[in-house]
């Protein structure tokens, strides 16, 4: 059980830090590898800190640690794609989510026009040029306009984010969406 942490003292401790990743764990994400760079420096990263902020224009948002490998190749490269994986693709989110992360060589993949890599099997993939940074404390909010997207895979499940764990959507959701 997580202790209830409350703001009604003048001065409120600290929320610490494991208590809001844990609570936090509560709200479903979906599971995104974001990709980056060009030849050699083509590199990605397993993220579900991404929303959509607006349609026009066409804007969305991640969040990258301070000290990821994929953020100075974002800022190099000046853009990102934002790569929504299918029910399938598990051990693509696991193999970029580790700090020894998988080569873009390693997994199907094409160029965007703007010339960053596309998981060709992901659900659905942004092609993002990145517009600002802001800062996020230990994370990097990175603001982009989307120039190129794509469904390949739309007819496919999502990999979603709960309490810690990847799942697939319950049988029963996804029959319902198919009627």
């Amino acid at each position: 059980m997580i202790p209830v942490q409350s703001a009604t003292n003048k001065k409120p401790a600290p929320v610490d830090g494991r208590a809001l990743r844990d609570v936090c764990g509560n709200f479903a994400t979906g599971v995104t590898v974001i990709t980056s760079g060009a030849g050699q420096d083509a590199s990605g990263t397993t993220v579900n800190s991404f929303t959509s902020v607006s349609l026009e224009p066409p804007l969305v948002l991640i969040c990258l640690h301070r000290s990821s490998r994929l953020l100075p190749v974002v800022q190099e490269s000046g853009g990102f794609v934002v790569n929504f994986l299918t029910q399938h693709q598990q051990s693509v989110a696991w193999a970029f989510a580790g700090r020894a992360s998988a080569r873009m060589d390693e997994v199907v993949h094409h160029r965007s026009d703007a010339g960053l890599p596309v998981l060709s099997e992901a659900l659905a993939f942004l092609d993002c040029r990145l517009i600002t940074e802001y800062d996020g404390g230990d994370h990097a909010i990175l603001l982009g306009e989307v120039v190129e997207l794509g469904a390949p895979a739309a007819q496919e499940d999502p990999l979603i984010f709960f309490q810690g764990t990847m799942r697939e959507l319950d049988g029963d959701a996804a029959a319902a969406r198919a009627s």
